[in-house]
C-alpha cells in the first residue's frame, strides 16, 4: 500500500485504540505504529494484525524515520492526565515530548497532514507546528470534535432525536473554557433552542455536564481513550479521502494569530477553509476568553 498513517504512541491506550478504530473503519492504508516503547509497539502491531485479517487496512510497526513519510501523522504521544489535573498543567511535561517526536521524523514529507491528540490539544497544536515548521493548513489539532460529539449525544438525550441529526458545536478550546454555540445550533432545520423538549432547560449546566465528562471518565478508569480513537480515526480518514467535511477543529487562525478550536472544512489539503460561524454577543465574547486562554500559554513558547 502506498497510503500510509503513522500512529506515534501507538504503544498506548490511545494510539492503539486509534490504530484499532481505523482498522475497523475499513481505511484503506498501512497503519505504522511507532513507539519509544519498541518492544509494546511490536506486541500491539501484531495483535492489530489479526483484526486487519478482517479488514482492507494494514498494519506493522516502524520507526520515526518512516513516520515522517506517512500521509497523515497521528501524534497521541504524552504525559497521562492525571485525576483532577488540568490540561493547562499538562503542558510543561508535554512540550519536550512533542519536540523530540518532531525532531525524530524529520524530514518530514510537504504533503503529510499532521493530527495532534496529546492534551492541551490547542496549545500543543501550536507547539507543534512552531517547532516543525511545517506549513500551518497541515498542522491540525482533535479540538473540541470529541467535546461536540459528547454535546449532540447529550442533546439527542434530551430532545429524543439521533445525534446525528442535531448540529451544535462546543468551540473554543478543548478544556474548561470551551463553550456551546446555541445560537447557531439546530435539529431536523429549526433552530435547537426551538425545540419543545429545550424549554426550560439549563444550557450552563448542560455545557458544565459535557465539559466534565472527561474528568469523570478518567475518576473512574484512568484515562480516555474509545471516544477519542473513534472521533480521530474519522478525522484521518477524512483528510486521506479528501471528503470535505466541517469538524470543529483545533486549527490556525490568521485573525487571531493563534490556534483553537472552530468549524473547519477537512480534506486532503489539511484545513480547506475555516467556516465563517455566526454568534451572539456573549459567544463572541466567550469566544475572546478561550483565546486569551490558549495564548496565554502559548506565549510561554
Amino acid at each position: 500500500m502506498h497510503t500510509k498513517v503513522a500512529v506515534i504512541g501507538g504503544a498506548g491506550s490511545v494510539g492503539a485504540s486509534i490504530a484499532y478504530a481505523l482498522v475497523l473503519q475499513q481505511v484503506h492504508a498501512e497503519i505504522l505504529i511507532v513507539d519509544v516503547a519498541e518492544k509494546q509497539a511490536e506486541g500491539q502491531a501484531l495483535d492489530l494484525c489479526d483484526a486487519a485479517y478482517l479488514s482492507i487496512s494494514r498494519c506493522r510497526k516502524a520507526s520515526f524515520k518512516e513516520a515522517g513519510q506517512a500521509d497523515v501523522i497521528i501524534i497521541t504521544a504524552g504525559a497521562k492526565q492525571r485525576p483532577g489535573e488540568k490540561r493547562s498543567e499538562l503542558i510543561d511535561r508535554n512540550y519536550n515530548i512533542i519536540k523530540s517526536i518532531m525532531d525524530s521524523i524529520q524530514p518530514i514529507s510537504p504533503m503529510s497532514k499532521i493530527l495532534i491528540i496529546s492534551n492541551p490539544v490547542d496549545v500543543l497544536t501550536y507547539i507543534a507546528q512552531k517547532v516543525s515548521g511545517h506549513p500551518k493548513h497541515l498542522v491540525i489539532g482533535s479540538g473540541t470534535f470529541l467535546d461536540s460529539g459528547r454535546l449532540r449525544n447529550y442533546l439527542g438525550r434530551i430532545v429524543s432525536i439521533s445525534p446525528s441529526s442535531i448540529h451544535a458545536y462546543s468551540l473554543g478550546e478543548h478544556g474548561d473554557s470551551q463553550f456551546v454555540a446555541w445560537s447557531s445550533a439546530s435539529v431536523a432545520g429549526m433552530p435547537l433552542l426551538s425545540h419543545p423538549k429545550m424549554k426550560g432547560q439549563d444550557l450552563e449546566a448542560i455545557k458544565r455536564n459535557v465539559a466534565k465528562l472527561a474528568y469523570d471518565i478518567i475518576e473512574a478508569k484512568g484515562s480516555t481513550y474509545y471516544g477519542v480513537a473513534a472521533h480521530v480515526a474519522f478525522l484521518a480518514k477524512a483528510l486521506l479521502q479528501n471528503t470535505d467535511q466541517v469538524f470543529p477543529v483545533s486549527h490556525y487562525s490568521e485573525k487571531f494569530g493563534c490556534y483553537f478550536s472552530w468549524p473547519a472544512v477537512i480534506g486532503a489539503n489539511g484545513v480547506q477553509q475555516s467556516v465563517d460561524l455566526s454568534l451572539n454577543d456573549d459567544e463572541r465574547e466567550h469566544l475572546h476568553k478561550a483565546i486569551d486562554s490558549i495564548t496565554s500559554l502559548t506565549n510561554r513558547y
